[in-house]
């Protein structure tokens, strides 16, 4: 079983605070987006430094141990590479970073940019981190791990403490699954004090077809947001805190995500990335369905996408 204390949190909030930015939470009536709930609490992680709240994670896991001179290598589709980049560029150590074909231009060329040595490692995320860990037992570089280690499941979860210090706890958590470290780290935090609930793509559905399995199992990735929600499995410490502390996984059709992306953009300017729009695409299209009085929370996951994406 995976123990993830809440000092454990807080300390890491501690380790990471000058590396992070303390996202903004936007408190707006349910009204606003045509939801009928009390208020809708968007964390705003597409602010953070690397665009998305998986810069957490990642300088979570380089400062709380040494770093080889060999640096540090990871897979990723796009939004963990481009945190350890920033993270690394910040710290002063060398990176790898292995992505599969299936990565935006967008994040490839954002991955340059921070200076990362970038290498396609293969058609899926599987086949990238297979090539991540040869080069890792090959170099002796720190492996870094999208989604898979308690250090960045523990960093995800210190934006769920911001929540809760600057409004409290909601009453609802809607957050978007690939591999599954965000949930994993939100759903720590508040444990059972909130119905926290999962969402996935239609296309993607790691945790979805785990819990109708009862364990974690491959799945077949796809569709509008497998660069970012692209793992062909949930992760190990994911699936141990969401059989405790998920409530519920739903899955999502690319027309509705890709809606809610545009509706983002479109009432409140805010550019994302199609995996951060899955919490509204879930209350517009009905597959959940507040109460009256309800205070939702939306994780605004990220934003490195193409912004001419956004003129549909």
């Amino acid at each position: 079983m995976t123990d993830i204390a809440r000092i454990d949190i807080i300390d890491a909030h501690r380790r990471i605070a000058a590396d992070i930015r303390h996202t903004p939470l936007l408190r707006l009536r349910g009204a606003d987006l045509g939801i009928d709930c009390a208020e809708l609490w968007l964390k705003l992680e597409q602010l953070q430094v690397g665009g998305s709240f998986k810069a957490r994670g990642m300088f979570n896991r380089m400062r709380s141990q040494p770093i080889p001179a060999a640096g540090v290598v990871i897979a990723s589709g796009g939004n963990a590479g481009i945190a350890v980049a920033y993270a690394a560029h910040a710290l002063g150590v060398r990176c790898e970073v292995f992505v599969p074909e299936l990565a935006s231009r967008a994040k490839r060329d954002k991955l340059a940019q921070l200076g990362a040595e970038v290498t396609v490692g293969g058609a899926s995320y599987a086949a990238a981190l297979a090539a991540s860990l040869q080069r890792q037992a090959e170099s002796g570089a720190l492996l870094m791990h999208a989604y898979d280690q308690l250090e960045v499941v523990v960093g995800a979860a210190t934006l769920a403490a911001e929540v809760e210090d600057d409004a409290g706890v909601p009453d609802r958590a809607l957050v978007s699954v690939g591999g599954g470290g965000l949930i994993g780290g939100v759903a720590a935090w508040f444990e059972n004090r909130c119905r926290v609930e999962a969402l996935e793509p239609e296309l993607a559905p790691t945790l979805v077809r785990a819990r109708a399995a009862g364990m974690p199992v491959d799945v077949e990735v796809s569709g509008i947001a497998a660069d970012s929600l692209g793992a062909r499995r949930i992760g190990a410490i994911a699936w141990d805190i969401a059989q405790r502390h998920v409530a519920a996984a739903h899955l999502l059709g690319d027309d509705a995500i890709r809606a809610a992306q545009l509706a983002l953009w479109k009432h409140l300017r805010l550019a994302v990335e199609p995996a951060a729009a899955l919490p509204l695409a879930a209350l517009t299209s009905r597959i959940v369905v507040p109460a009256a009085d309800e205070r939702i929370l939306l994780v605004i996951c990220g934003a490195n996408l193409d912004p001419a994406s956004l003129a549909g």
